[in-house]
């Protein structure tokens, strides 16, 4: 029994040795490094940014009154088409005081020297008749009766003027009248009916009663990065996407670039201006937000390789370069001249051919 035992263990002792020495050679041998490779290919590369800013029109008309008052009625409302002439609201003067008295004083005085044209008329016309007094004369008092009639009905007209604001022969062409100056949409009416209003002069800047705009003239307003803005330049195209209708794409092209910057959260920022290009722009709304993409370089039918495979030292640019695969792979580290980079691939310029072989992440 002891005997077999031995022998049993000593089986053991040789089968723990046996594996040991398997282990441990297995563990002492070279494991075979394996990469995944790629090859240069010719494409087009590209860098582009993306400017947030909103849909503006070109200009915003202010109308504003020719006259001081009250708004007695309004015929518009925000997003009414209008027209050049079109009639947006009307005012009701209220009189100055000592205006009013001048007129009403230049009337009484009319009509008082009117009667006494008339009567020295009539006495004229009377004595001309029996020929007591001469042509000339009744001529004279006749002209006379005129203009005493003409200077009623003109001083009739300034104290309408000054009460109601309107001429009893140019009532169409009043100032209580506030109209459209061009053809456009009624962005905005800040005022109501009762609203004072006053207008424009050398001491204030007037009431604006509404804001017009031509929205078939409409422009891209951004702002681009100080370290981006060298890069543009007017007429350059960008395409447009607007968050509120994402099925309308306009392009624009830059007409504008700020010459000097602005502060924004310790960055510098230059503002830009880009015309908008599109057939119909009825759908489009003043104040949306928008993003344009620009193309600020790019670079057509040029060797490129995916920038995961290069290696950066400093101010160079390195690749690895399959140069055997018997008995094993080997790869030669090579500097290549890039060019310009769109994050996934780079163009480059020198260094390889398109047939090298260039090694990519480690499989093992």
């Amino acid at each position: 029994m002891k005997k077999v035992f031995r022998i049993v263990l000593w089986v053991l002792v040789a089968a723990v040795f046996v594996g040991t020495f398997v282990f441990l050679y297995k563990n002492s041998q070279e494991e075979e490094v394996r990469y995944a490779t790629s090859q240069p290919f010719t494409g087009s590369v590209e860098k582009s940014t993306v400017l947030t800013g909103k849909i503006e029109p070109r200009d915003e008309i202010e109308i504003k009154p020719q006259i001081s008052g009250i708004i007695s009625e309004i015929n518009v409302e925000a997003g009414d088409i209008v027209h050049e002439g079109d009639i947006i609201a009307h005012i009701k003067v209220i009189p100055d005081a000592s205006s009013l008295s001048s007129a009403v004083n230049r009337v009484s005085t009319a009509e008082i020297e009117l009667s006494d044209a008339q009567v020295k008329y009539d006495r004229d016309k009377a004595l001309y008749e029996k020929k007591v007094i001469s042509r000339e004369e009744y001529e004279t008092s006749k002209k006379t009766l005129d203009k005493a009639r003409q200077e009623l009905e003109a001083a009739r007209d300034a104290y309408a003027i000054v009460r109601e604001g309107v001429s009893q022969y140019n009532a169409g062409e009043s100032n209580t009248l506030v109209r459209a100056t061009i053809d456009g949409l009624v962005l905005d009416v800040p005022v109501k009916v009762g609203s004072s209003v006053i207008q424009a002069n050398t001491m204030n800047a007037g009431t604006t009663v509404a804001t017009l705009a031509d929205m078939t003239n409409l422009i891209f307003k951004g702002n681009v990065d100080e370290t981006e803005v060298g890069l543009l330049r007017t007429g350059m195209p960008m395409k447009i996407t607007i968050g509120a209708v994402p099925e309308v794409s306009p392009t624009a092209v830059i007409e504008y670039i700020s010459p000097k910057g602005t502060e924004n959260s310790g960055a510098n920022s230059f503002e830009i201006k880009a015309a908008l290009q599109l057939d119909t722009l009825v759908s489009l709304r003043a104040g949306y937000s928008a993003n344009a993409a620009v193309i600020l370089q790019e670079a057509r039918d040029v060797m490129l390789i995916p920038e995961a495979v290069t290696e950066f030292s400093g101010d160079s640019t390195f690749v690895y370069v399959r140069t055997d695969t018997v008995p094993e792979v080997k790869f030669e580290r090579r500097s290549v001249v890039t060019g310009l980079s769109d994050g996934i691939n780079i163009e480059v310029k020198s260094g390889i051919d398109s047939t090298a072989v260039l090694r990519a992440e480690r499989l093992n």
